[in-house]
């Protein structure tokens, strides 16, 4: 095992490598660029025995990758905000096609307003694709998640494509210890990829065309998918214990840190959730019986296991860094639905931050924990709100009025 320090980017692109893989369709997209230059560097030097094709677009590199793997060969690739959204309607049906492969997606907000920084705007909008997704908060999970993904997406109960997600910035830029496994052991672990019945050669013509269908054999096939995508919770246990057995690291579908015995928590998902942890450190330090749940794993979500987790607590900051418009939180529409209808269910408050890659403060968290336990004692989960001080909806206001001077100068001349 070697101790590299390392990008976020970095370690996607030695979990890629590690996986051995065969094919790299690509195409460049702040922040995610560095992930296609490092293994384009390594199949120059002859350090990875492995073709690399740039594409023109997002759309035909997700279209290349569900079509070499399914010709038999492992395929890796790497996409980010605005690029992932070109490539959307490919994303859903290479799903359909059952095609195995991992993509690395570096979280960055959506357009408008452009922004490059990050937030999870762009990997939730693929939640419904088919596509498993495994949430990274730091390097070192990074490499690791690539190589679970691989074993997890060409299960022969799951066959289904893989989505390791990673905050852009905070993690792609940002160097940290990595320890990468030993390359015959990461084969080992990996495996050769066995594509099953998977097969398009030029000697063998057989027809993998899809066909157009109507709505019964249409509902049958798109319910299978699910169940597939469902089964990846059966085999991911399985995965986790033997990397935990090879690696000496344990990398559950759900991270939970000083969850015992905790009558609150915070759920996030990502990098921020290394700044809930010394959040939750202090405020253990001060009295307080409170918890970190992280799902890692988010599709498929872990309905059964989230209610195992938070069994004992009495109320959860469910603090997501996406907004679905009209709506909310995602991740607190997904633990709502998960937690309806069971007895004992903590009290719920949704908090929207780190949009366009704005901090969460200590304070902020802190202000947070207290608006929580004044929530469970008043028996009323508070209004969803945006995590916004007042300084700053202050110096938005000045902006605003200095642009519609403006732009009332303008009209007058």
């Amino acid at each position: 095992m070697t101790r590299k320090l390392l990008t976020g980017n970095s370690a996607a692109a030695w979990g890629a490598r590690l996986a051995r893989v065969d094919y790299i369709p690509a195409f460049p997209i702040t922040p995610q660029t560095e992930i296609i230059e490092d293994l384009a560097a390594w199949i120059d030097r002859g350090e990875l025995d492995a073709r690399l094709v740039t594409l023109e677009s997002e759309h035909s590199m997700i279209t290349a990758a569900g079509s070499a793997a399914s010709s038999g060969v492992r395929v890796f690739t790497a996409t980010s905000s605005q690029g992932l959204l070109y490539g959307m309607e490919m994303v859903y049906t290479v799903a359909g096609w059952r095609t195995p492969f991992v993509m690395v997606n570096v979280s960055r907000g959506l357009a408008s307003p452009i922004t490059l920084e990050s937030d999870h705007s762009d990997i939730m909008a693929a939640r419904d694709s088919g596509f498993l997704q495994i949430h990274c908060a730091t390097c070192q999970e990074i490499a690791d998640s690539v190589l679970i993904a691989y074993r997890l997406a060409e299960h022969p109960d799951v066959r289904m494509p893989a989505i390791v997600n990673l905050d852009g910035f905070y993690l792609s830029f940002t160097r940290e210890p990595v320890d990468l496994a030993d390359a015959s052991r990461a084969q080992t672990f990996v495996g050769e990829y066995d594509p099953e019945n998977l097969q398009f050669k030029g000697n063998s013509p057989l027809s993998q065309a899809m066909a157009v269908l109507g709505g019964g054999p249409y509902s049958y096939f798109r319910y299978e998918a699910h169940l597939a995508v469902q089964q990846a919770l059966e085999v991911y246990d399985e995965i986790a214990d033997e990397f935990a057995e090879v690696f000496g690291r344990r990398h559950d579908m759900i991270d939970c840190y000083r969850m015992d015995d905790a009558e609150y928590a915070f759920v996030l998902v990502g990098s921020f959730s290394t700044k809930a942890r010394d959040a939750v450190d202090s405020l253990r330090d001060a009295g307080w019986k409170i918890g970190l749940l992280r799902p890692r794993l988010f599709r498929p979500f872990p309905q059964l296991q989230i209610r195992q987790r938070l069994q004992g607590c009495l109320a959860v900051a469910i603090i997501d860094q996406n907004i679905s418009m009209g709506m909310g939180g995602v991740l607190h529409s997904e633990f709502a639905t998960a937690l309806y209808g069971t007895s004992n269910a903590p009290l719920l408050a949704s908090y929207i931050g780190g949009l366009g890659g704005r901090d969460i403060s200590q304070q902020e968290f802190f202000a947070i924990a207290d608006e929580l336990r004044l929530a469970q004692e008043r028996g009323e989960s508070p209004p969803p709100r945006l995590l916004y001080t007042a300084n700053e909806m202050t110096e938005m206001r000045k902006l605003q009025a200095i642009a519609q001077a403006e732009h009332a100068e303008i009209h007058q001349t």
